[in-house]
């Protein structure tokens, strides 16, 4: 069973993702900002993280960056989630090596549909 971490300062958004994620079958772990969100990476392991890209104190874009740097958490599949995806945006989601990204507002089907083809490419490659 594949875990996923949700990373999310709105526990809203937490509670949305972990049932529809959970009914999809992923076990769910959550993280209410960027540190914690190190840490259950660091002791848990996921297999992929969500990570909002706005978060105060410490954005997603540095949590992914801190996750790439760390030898243990390197290649972590993250998807970031962000309500602007400007251009600038773009650069620096493709700048901290995220798998892909997430547009806010989302539907719980649209979010599984989306975990689900990044995990499965991942399993496809690694059988190569």
């Amino acid at each position: 069973m594949n875990t996923v971490l949700v990373v999310d300062d709105e526990a809203t958004i937490r509670r949305l993702a972990r049932v529809a994620l959970e009914q999809a079958g992923l076990r769910v772990l959550e993280a209410g900002d960027g540190a914690s969100a190190l840490e259950t990476a660091r002791t848990q392991r996921p297999d992929l993280i969500l990570l909002d890209v706005a978060m105060p104190r410490m954005s997603g874009l540095e949590v992914c960056r801190r996750l790439r740097e760390t030898p243990s958490t390197a290649k972590i599949l993250v998807l970031l989630i962000t309500g602007l995806l400007d251009q600038a945006r773009q650069d620096a989601i493709a700048q901290v090596g995220a798998a892909g990204v997430v547009a806010k507002p989302f539907t719980p089907a649209s979010l599984v549909r989306r975990v689900a083809a990044t995990l499965h490419s991942e399993v496809t490659l690694a059988a190569r």
